[in-house]
This record gives structure tokens, C-alpha cells and sequence, in this order.
């Protein structure tokens, strides 16, 4: 296997293949069943990234089809966790100063497990990872007895007291639903004067008319404000105060701008709303691809 400038190289020796014909599987898959990846969502952000060479040209779709001898290259090294939310999550805790060593963290919306496995890394005693789906969180932190798993579990239908009681650290990443519709539900996780950090996709926020006119892609910043305003409002109805909003560092599917957002039980006085506008500032600035 040749080393260098990749860190990872698999198929035939990476050279193309003479024969004539090969069955062909999908990128995402390939990548799982050569053993470059663990998942096919760890497979997926890897090719959303750019990380991905195929024949060495990045590839662009996991949906791409490849046969066996096809040399599938990793551009980066192995990531630090299991999914990119893990870095977005990472970045919100050092910019609001979170720190969850030595607290036990509820996980809502855990998925392959990029958040769940942050928390766990910097320090969380335990993790209780939520998610409406089964078998996508990692095999390894599944594994781990830091972490209780409820699957099949809809955040507007959590009893508290099934899952060991609320904790003093939240944090949220969900896709499909808005988060104006779940914020109360949520806020019966949280302990007293504990945090919540939540990751708001403007895509899920916005009205369908809206995310349909840009095929799901939400590039104006007058409806990211628009958003991170509705979002602030039901918080503050909820009784919790927003206590900072960041830019994500990395984008989201498609391209799609988020934003992190600190909330915080009966803060102190909550943050004025430039914090809002800087946020949306720092999102015009960086641009769309």
C-alpha cells in the first residue's frame, strides 16, 4: 500500500482494472466493504468533504458506481471522530467555553454519533445518546459503557425519567424537524441552570416554499436571521435564555449554512441579538460553494 500524501489506498493495488467488465457497487458502500470506512455515513461525509479520490479525481457522489479494482484513495487522515458533527460540536464547545468533563451529557439526535463521541472525548462521565432511528450510532461507541442507547425514541415523546433524569448538558442535532416544534420537549432534559447547545439548520427551519426554491439549499441571510430569531423566540418562551450563536465551521448537506446556538436555563441577562447578526455576518462572508 503506498504511503505519502494519502494516508489510505485500497483496491488492486491502485491501479485501474483490465477487465473488461466488473460488477460495480456504489462509492459509499465500496469504501465500507474495503474496510475504509466503518459506515456508509462515515463513508458519505468523507465524499461530502472532498476526502475521496477515485481514479484520482475527487469524487463527488456517493452514489457514484465503482467496481472492484477501482483505487479509492482517502485524501485526509483518519478523522478525529466518527462524524463531522463531532468537529462542528467541538468548535461550539471551545468558542462558548462549555466544558463537559466530569458531567453526564444527553445526546439528542445522535445518529452515526459525531456529538456523542466529542462529549465522550473531552471528558463526559456518561452519554445518553437519543436518536429515531436504530443501528446508525458507531459500533465502537455503542460498545462503550459510557454510553446508554435509546433508538427508535422521538424527542417529543421522551419521559425524562425513562432515560435516568435530566442532565446538565444537552446538545442537539436534528434533521428533518424543526426545532421550534421539539424546544419545549427539550427543555424537560435539561437540569436546572444547565445548558443546552443546539445545532440549527436553516433548512429544516424555513417554510417549504422557501427550501424548495433553492432545492433544499438556504442561501439568503435574511432567512438564516429570520430563522436564529424564531428559534431565540421559542427559547425564551421555554424560559431559557440564548447565551451566544456561532457560524458552523463546516457546512452542512448540500452546502447548507448552520449555526450553533448556546441556551442556557434562568441565565443572566441573554446576550443582545448582534450575536445573532455577527453569526449571519460570519456565514455571508465565508459564502456558498
Amino acid at each position: 500500500m503506498p504511503t505519502g500524501t494519502f494516508g489510505l489506498c485500497a483496491g488492486a493495488d491502485c491501479k485501474p482494472s483490465e477487465t473488461a467488465i466488473m460488477p460495480r457497487r456504489r462509492l459509499d458502500i465500496e469504501m465500507v466493504r474495503r474496510g475504509l470506512t466503518s459506515t456508509a455515513s462515515m463513508a458519505n461525509e468523507l465524499i461530502d468533504a472532498g476526502g475521496v479520490l477515485v481514479k484520482g479525481a475527487v469524487a463527488r457522489k456517493s452514489a457514484y458506481l465503482v467496481t472492484n479494482g477501482d483505487p479509492i484513495v482517502l485524501v485526509e487522515s483518519k478523522p478525529r471522530f466518527v462524524s463531522r458533527g463531532g468537529d462542528k460540536l467541538d468548535a461550539a464547545l471551545t468558542e462558548f467555553r462549555i466544558d463537559p468533563a466530569g458531567k453526564r451529557v444527553i445526546d439528542v439526535g445522535a445518529s452515526t454519533g459525531g456529538f456523542t463521541d466529542c462529549v465522550l472525548q473531552r471528558g463526559a462521565t456518561e452519554v445518553v445518546s437519543i436518536d429515531v432511528g436504530y443501528g446508525q450510532l458507531d459500533h465502537g461507541l455503542r460498545e462503550n459503557q459510557k454510553i446508554k442507547v435509546f433508538e427508535r425514541t422521538n424527542v417529543r415523546h421522551i419521559d425524562v425519567s425513562q432515560i435516568g433524569g435530566p442532565a446538565p448538558l444537552v446538545v442537539v442535532d436534528l434533521s428533518f424537524i424543526s426545532l421550534k416544534v421539539v424546544f419545549s420537549r427539550l427543555a424537560t432534559l435539561c437540569e436546572p441552570d444547565g445548558d443546552i447547545l443546539m445545532l440549527v439548520k436553516p433548512q429544516f427551519e424555513a417554510d417549504r416554499v422557501e427550501a424548495a426554491r433553492g432545492q433544499g439549499v438556504i442561501r439568503s441571510p435574511e432567512i438564516w436571521h429570520r430563522v436564529l430569531e424564531e428559534v431565540s423566540a421559542c427559547v425564551s418562551k421555554a424560559k431559557f435564555g440564548v447565551i451566544n450563536v456561532m457560524v458552523s465551521p463546516l457546512r452542512g448537506a448540500s452546502g447548507n449554512a448552520e449555526f450553533l446556538v448556546h441556551c442556557r436555563d434562568r441565565p443572566d441577562p441573554s446576550v443582545p441579538s448582534t450575536s445573532i447578526e455577527q453569526a449571519v455576518e460570519a456565514a455571508r462572508s465565508v459564502g456558498l460553494p
